[in-house]
């Protein structure tokens, strides 16, 4: 989920101590400039004169966790919506467009309402509804201009356009030539303060067909799907990050209008901008464009905790497909003082050949093709999972699996880590975190995801310390706490034979 997460493979101490040294925290302030616009938007600055190019990250901190109840995948529907266009790119007409589209909502709040009717619904009337609403969606369509905003951006020099929906926020990045740095402060305020719900039912479909592709037609997909929703009682983690399929099929362009009011006000919303770039130049042009968008309020926090987990629990999937198990242990979210222990017992057990659950699940015993843990699943900005999973090679059962993870958790509670584990943990975690600032696109990223999560980009640094400060019984202890039966969630898919259709009859009249 966050970059700092994701370990790398073994980088040298030295290698890290290098990129230390050019990449410390004094270096940093002197070159990373942070202002909040009277609106509520942080805007991060950070100069890298390297290459005559600059890359941005704008962070909104709103995610599928954040969907409306009965409306599942909203997030996520917003985050396609984003690539539309304005009230100035996109259509040959936006005030006759405004109104069609009108049209299109009227149309569709009738065509709704009939269909959600469970009793007496009529099916003349709904049929009669339905042409109404795709003549209003036909007749609203001659107005756009297919892709024009991402065109525009590729024409002057932009790659890397894309977007991210993850439980805990909703991501926009690209990078592009320096001396575009105004025309970028324009596509993406006018993105953020004027977004049009064109074509809203077209990409509702693309949405639905994503799900069928990524859930449906995944048999670990749907398998993880039922895990998550076993797994949480309360907290929104269970519900579908994609959406529900009966959720996205009737959400509507006016929710999603809603979404947008609500969760991409500026005070929810950090832009870094890392680049060949001069602070002292910079920042007058994107204040001028991005304090342009109106203010609003802060979403107020969610307030649904999570609780206790009381009960070991469990989903089995039997199926003619390639068996797995997957397990996990609710854990605090991201700023709880042992933060760090947790990504140590993800590097210990996951990080290369060298790793515990590699060691002795697919080297030593050779009972699985793969088999890795890591930590804040579905996400980390609310408490989250600990989870570990395995692919079974032929012949093994997913019962194998579970002993041999449960083995070495066991051994993890009972007996110190090594000193050399650990000091590979601190070696790694080191480089690969300082090894994410060395590109401007990774930067922006931190650097806006800091920024969001602890109002200060400069924790990325004292990061560091957190990771320098963990000891092998802090390890053990939080392992004890966390890794228990009663804190479990478990799902397997189990491989059954396919049933063979019954053969015809061979007999008859001679």
């Amino acid at each position: 989920m966050r970059a700092r997460r994701v370990l790398a493979a073994t980088i040298t101490l030295g290698l890290a101590l290098c990129a230390a040294q050019a990449q410390d925290l004094a270096s940093f302030e002197k070159r990373t400039h942070v202002k909040v616009l009277p609106n509520g938007l942080t805007l991060i600055v950070c100069e890298r004169p390297e290459a005559p190019v600059f890359s941005f990250y704008t962070l909104v901190d709103a995610g599928s966790a954040d969907d409306p109840q009965g409306a599942s995948g909203l997030a996520h529907m917003f985050e396609h919506m984003a690539f539309k266009g304005t009230q100035q790119i996109g259509t040959t007409n936006y005030p006759a467009e405004k109104l069609a589209l009108a049209k299109v909502e009227t149309a569709y709040a009738a065509y709704d309402d009939e269909y959600r009717k469970r009793v007496g619904q009529d099916p003349k009337k709904l049929e009669s509804l339905k042409k109404a609403f795709e003549d209003a969606q036909d007749a609203a369509e001659k107005y756009v201009i297919p892709n024009q905003f991402s065109e525009i951006a590729e024409q002057n020099g932009a790659v890397g356009i894309n977007a991210s929906t993850s439980e805990d926020s909703t991501q926009y990045f690209w990078s592009m030539p320096s001396n575009r740095l105004e025309l970028w402060a324009y596509l993406e305020s006018q993105r953020i303060a004027q977004p049009v719900q064109r074509e809203f039912y077209k990409e509702r479909d693309v949405v639905q067909e994503e799900r069928r592709m990524r859930i449906d037609s995944s048999p670990v997909g749907r398998m993880v799907e039922q895990f998550l929703a076993t797994a949480y009682v309360a907290h929104p983690y269970g519900r579908s990050g994609v959406g529900w399929e009966s959720e996205i099929s009737q959400v509507s362009a006016t929710e999603a209008e809603a979404f947008h009011k609500k969760y991409y006000t500026p005070s929810n919303i950090v832009i870094a901008v890392v680049g060949d770039l001069k602070a002292s130049e910079t920042m007058p042009v994107l204040e001028r464009y991005f304090s342009k968008i109106p203010p609003g309020p802060k979403p107020i926090p969610m307030t649904t905790v999570e609780p206790p987990q009381f009960a070991e629990k469990s989903v089995v999937i039997k199926e003619a497909t390639q068996p797995f198990y997957i397990e996990g242990y609710h854990r605090p979210d991201y700023r709880d003082p042992d933060d760090s222990v947790y990504d140590a017992i993800t590097d210990i057990f996951s990080n290369g050949r060298t790793a515990r659950l590699y060691r002795s699940l697919v080297r030593d015993q050779r009972i699985a093709a793969a088999a890795e843990g890591f930590s804040g699943f579905p996400g980390y900005k609310y408490p989250g999972l600990f989870a570990f999973y395995a692919v079974p090679l032929p012949g093994h059962t997913p019962d194998e699996i579970r002993d041999g993870i449960h083995k070495e958790l066991d051994r993890l509670k009972t007996s110190d880590v090594s000193d050399e584990e650990l000091e590979r943990f601190k070696t790694r975690a080191r480089a690969e975190l300082l090894r994410g600032l060395a590109d401007n696109d990774g930067l922006a990223h931190q650097l806006a995801e800091y920024q969001t999560r602890y109002g200060d980009w400069r924790q990325l640094f004292r990061d560091l310390d957190k990771i320098d400060a963990v000891k092998k019984e802090d390890i053990r202890r939080v392992a004890n706490k966390i890794f228990v039966d009663s804190n479990r969630t478990s799902a397997r898919i189990e491989f059954v034979a396919p049933k063979r259709p019954a053969q015809a009859s061979q007999g008859g009249a001679q």
